[in-house]
């Protein structure tokens, strides 16, 4: 019995001394090994003896997962919970794993439980609010167009973080893990990460040829020597071996010859965090690389650098005092050769969750990924542009106007480190998305596509027959005037310019005008625009489409507003010309009956020109009732093959047609017609 009494409390000391280590490793960021020990541990733990420790240990585990985008955190967070963890972060960061693996359902209901005890958290209520609006968010969409830079990833590896060295975009630097080759082609395999369980990472650089295809990718040259033990050190800050030094996360002046990066490397067992480092171009190669101080406590922890367009202010990454939790967003003022005035960016950039990957575009925009404002999970990259309401004073930092960049750009998965070429809005950037189980990143490429406006069409007559010397006068609220001809089958295309109001007019000897009026204000992505010209001549009576009568009456019907409105158009496409307005009958009945009838017609249309705002001595009402029948033209002849050409349709010949034909050429008789008289009024 003392014996079993000896083994157990042999292994309860056992337990003790492996999650003593575990958090150690944990505590100096050896997330990977941690993990691992945790997982063990997890194991070995009764619940029924100790459930409060089993509960923390898989807590520990989520933690080690969630910060290595492990998707082995849910099961981790979900069994804490099961064994009582006491502290509700558990819900939060169990929410965020959800969110990640794109479960927004459930990832609400644990934020809205995390939220009852702390309702004013700002991550948890971004994050419920990005849950609740998702089902929005997929709908929308933005014009940028991305795909993977395939010459760049390179299978079960991470690459991320690219940085075009130059403005020209033909050289770029990117971090990854890789494995490099020895000569023969022999990989060089080198002993994982404690952080990560990956490969340590390195700068690699590849160039374009005069093809514009990017050439071999290689360690960037000066910056790497030989390796001193090939990797055969223990790689364990926890030791008192020396792990590899990592280089990653870099940026370059506007000229490409000045280079800022991340750096860290365990020394004597201790991890001293990430420094930034500078070095600049000298005969093709980088220079003996310099620490950029930003912080006179040489223990804070700094990373992830972008130098903006003057290359006066660094942007960078850090968790030191007087940020707002996690990894903030700072930046600093160069004043001759030393950088000063480190600040933080402020609580519109900065949250408490992790503020990362900035990149200051050279219009000033401020490019960045975060997990702690509204996404769609993991990191998400947002845009910041100043706010020019509230500009600096004194020594207050700008405000800023934060933007998700939304879709193509982010996902579920995590989404970061996005690079420009020069000014434009096309580059790079990283993300994980589709590789989620794996844990690995890869590089896309992104394009913004240039927003194209056109407007096409045709001008014909009334015939619908083109009409070859037509031109159409485009006149912009930009300042645009000009003409353009049409072709000889009548057809144009125009380009126009975006945020514009554009009135055309469409014109040709011998017709009257037709204008048109579209704008391309506040669209969001390419449109052509089809327009149509009819001209009427104006020489010869047009037939209006579309006028109705109520039945031997001379009451419009409803269905003659379209009709009328077009004529009320034409008229004020042409102010300078009177028309006739025509009304004609067919032959049945009583010719003075049916002449009567037309002339109210007719003046009907006219009363109803007039309330439209047309001036009255503009119009000039004529009733013909049957004395003018329609002589069939080439147009109608096509229309209906039975009546020949130049055929007059009186009654003798409509009287020789069926009865069907006969009301077909009756109907014909029967309409509403418009001349112009003349096209010189209040010209003189």
């Amino acid at each position: 019995m003392a014996l079993c009494v000896l083994i157990a409390g042999l292994s309860s000391c056992s337990v003790k001394s492996r999650i003593k280590r575990a958090d150690k490793k944990y505590a100096i960021g050896e997330y990977y090994d941690a993990a691992e020990m945790y997982k063990q541990l997890y194991g070995r733990i009764n619940p029924k003896q100790d459930r409060s420790l089993k509960a923390r240990i898989a807590f520990s585990q989520g933690e080690c997962y969630r910060i290595l985008n492990n998707s082995k955190a849910v099961n981790s967070y979900k069994n804490a919970i099961r064994y009582k963890y006491q502290d509700s972060i558990v819900y939060l960061h169990y929410a965020q794993v959800l969110q990640y693996q794109a479960k927004y359902g459930e990832a609400e209901k644990n934020y809205s439980i995390y939220l009852e005890k702390h309702p004013d958290d700002y991550v948890a209520r971004a994050g419920q609010y990005a849950c609740r609006q998702m089902p929005e968010w997929k709908k929308e969409t933005t014009r940028y167009v991305v795909s993977p830079a395939k010459e760049f990833n390179q299978k079960r590896t991470s690459n991320f973080a690219p940085a075009f060295i130059g403005k020209e975009g033909d050289a770029v630097m990117f971090t990854s893990n890789r494995q490099e080759q020895n000569t023969g082609g022999k990989k060089k395999l080198k002993r994982a990460s404690p952080v990560t369980g990956a490969q340590s990472f390195c700068l690699y650089s590849a160039r374009k040829d005069a093809a514009g295809k990017w050439q071999e990718i290689h360690l960037a040259d000066g910056l790497y020597g030989e390796s001193e033990s090939d990797g055969e050190n223990e790689n364990d800050s926890t030791s008192a071996k020396s792990g590899q030094a990592e280089l990653g996360v870099c940026c370059f002046t506007e000229d490409g010859k000045t280079m800022y990066f991340t750096y860290s490397c365990p020394i004597n067992g201790q991890d001293l965090g990430a420094k930034i480092y500078t070095s600049s171009r000298a005969s093709g190669e980088w220079a003996e690389p310099q620490e950029v101080k930003l912080f006179k406590d040489s223990s804070i922890t700094v990373g992830h650098p972008s130098i903006n367009a003057t290359g006066d202010t660094l942007y960078f990454v850090s968790d030191a005092p007087g940020g707002l939790g996690g990894k903030d967003i700072w930046m600093a003022e160069l004043e001759g050769s030393d950088w000063v005035n480190p600040q933080n960016l402020g609580p519109r950039i900065n949250t408490s969750g992790d503020e990362m990957y900035p990149c200051i575009h050279p219009n000033g925009s401020l490019f960045f990924a975060s997990n702690g404002h509204p996404g769609y999970g993991g990191l998400d990259i947002f845009k910041a542009e100043r706010d020019t309401l509230s500009e600096r004073i004194d020594t207050i930092p700008v405000n800023w106007l934060v933007f998700n960049m939304g879709t193509p750009f982010n996902s579920n998965g995590d989404d970061f480190g996005i690079t420009f070429i020069g000014n434009s809005q096309n580059g790079m950037f990283s993300t994980n998305r589709g590789q989620l189980k794996k844990g690995y990143d890869e590089i896309y490429s992104f394009e913004l596509p240039e927003m194209v406006f056109i407007i096409e069409g045709n001008v014909n007559d009334n015939n619908s027959e083109p009409i070859a010397d037509a031109q159409i006068r485009i006149v912009g609220n930009d300042g645009t005037n000009s003409k353009v001809a049409v072709r000889r089958d009548g057809t144009y295309k125009i380009k126009i310019n975006r945020d514009v109001k554009y009135v055309l007019m469409a014109s040709a000897r011998g017709y009257l005008n037709e204008k048109a009026i579209l704008t391309t204000e506040n669209l969001k992505d390419s449109k052509i625009y089809q327009q149509y010209f009819t001209l009427a001549p104006i020489s010869k009576p047009v037939k209006m489409d579309n006028i109705f009568y109520e039945f031997g009456k001379w009451t419009l019907t409803p269905q003659s507003e379209t009709g009328l409105q077009s004529l009320v158009k034409l008229l004020n496409d042409n102010p300078n010309i009177t028309i006739e307005l025509a009304s004609h009958t067919d032959c049945v009945g009583d010719s003075l009956s049916n002449k009567t009838l037309s002339e109210k017609r007719a003046e009907t249309v006219v009363n109803y020109l007039i309330k439209s705002g047309i001036e009255k001595e503009r119009l000039t009402p004529k009733g013909y009732g049957e004395s003018l029948p329609v002589i069939v033209d080439a147009v109608l002849h096509k229309q209906y093959p039975y009546l020949p050409q130049g055929q007059v349709l009186d009654d003798t010949f409509i009287k020789t047609l069926t009865p069907n034909r006969q009301e077909e050429c009756n109907q014909i008789n029967r309409r509403t017609e418009f001349k112009v008289l003349k096209t010189t009024y209040k010209l003189y």
